[in-house]
């Protein structure tokens, strides 16, 4: 399996200049924040979405250096995901994240609640200061997305009549939007052409959609330790994801037992086995392999270079983590 230490090898130095900077962004002026801020930026993510800011300027200008405004916006980046992560938290509860307590857990939900409201403040103004309405409309486009994707999931829950189609929307708000546009966002800023911009858009739609497929897979078939969460939690609380579509077209029994929420003893272990013994989980990786092959698609308009084959291959990890 490819490691995204491994991947993201060539990008250590930029990659641990963006943690510094990180720290410094958020700056010192409230101690609680501060700490709840660089818990976050410790709390050890594998800055999936810096690195692509990173590759994508690098692979659009070859021969060139990385600018400070290409920097600043892998930071940003990193900055409004993990607002969206400290608010993730707040809504589900969640008293940890990758193994480490979330700082609703440490702090309370309002400060939890304020940290993120401070963070998507902070990289708004640094966005501002990048100087680049383009670039401002595409990332203020992926916080409304944010709230929206939320909003979907909340109002959508124990929701069977769902389409695939409306999966994968919800999945775009939540997950997706920020990798297409902050990838398109890079481009721009190496000053590339339309067709080039839109298909490096294109690029972290689909991988953003693969990664949001293989995570809703995760819910069914990784462990205890790996999640953090017990499996089948996410289905618990409501949330009607690709494999649980798929198996329903087979076992339409699931129906009654994700609309009565589970309220019957025995009816998650019910659903749990179904969904084992349908094709649900095969058809959902099937889908997130289709994804992640129409975003290696997108990368045929860049010159190849190193940077161009580590956005290939991080397709490949994205679908490794399901094997």
């Amino acid at each position: 399996m490819i490691s995204a230490t491994s991947l993201f090898a060539p990008l250590d130095t930029d990659l641990r200049i963006l943690t510094d900077n990180l720290k410094k962004l958020v700056g010192t002026r409230h101690p609680i924040l501060g700490a709840a801020a660089e818990h976050l930026f410790e709390a050890g993510g594998k800055r999936v979405r810096p690195a692509i800011v990173l590759l994508v300027a690098r692979a659009t200008m070859p021969n060139r250096d990385l600018t400070p405004r290409h920097r600043r916006l892998a930071e940003i980046t990193e900055m409004i995901h993990t607002a969206s992560l400290v608010h993730d938290d707040v809504v589900d509860e969640a008293d940890l994240r990758r193994n480490v307590p979330t700082v609703n857990s440490l702090f309370d939900n309002r400060i939890a609640v304020l940290a993120g409201d401070f963070l998507f403040a902070q990289s708004s103004w640094y966005l501002a200061n990048l100087d680049n309405l383009e670039v401002v409309k595409l990332l203020s486009e992926v916080i409304r997305d944010f709230a929206e994707g939320e909003i979907l999931q909340g109002i959508n829950r124990f929701d069977t009549s769902l389409s695939i189609d409306m999966y994968l929307e919800k999945s775009y708000y939540k997950t997706a939007s920020l990798m297409a546009n902050s990838a398109k966002a890079a481009a721009l800023l190496s000053e590339v052409s339309t067709e080039v911009a839109e298909n490096l858009y294109n690029y972290g739609r689909n991988l953003g959609l693969a990664f949001q497929i293989v995570d809703d897979i995760f819910d069914f078939t990784g462990s205890t330790e790996i999640l953090g969460k017990p499996t089948g939690s996410d289905l618990a609380s409501g949330i009607v994801t690709a494999p649980v579509l798929y198996a329903l077209e087979e076992k339409p029994f699931l129906q009654v037992l994700i609309e009565r929420e589970f309220s019957e003893e025995g009816d998650l272990a019910k659903a749990l086995s179904a969904i084992a013994e349908s094709k649900g989980i095969e058809k959902a990786r099937q889908l997130a392999t289709k994804h992640a092959h129409l975003a290696v698609e997108s990368l045929s308009c860049l010159k190849p270079s190193t940077a161009r084959q580590a956005l290939k291959e991080l397709t490949e990890y994205a679908l490794s983590r399901l094997y």
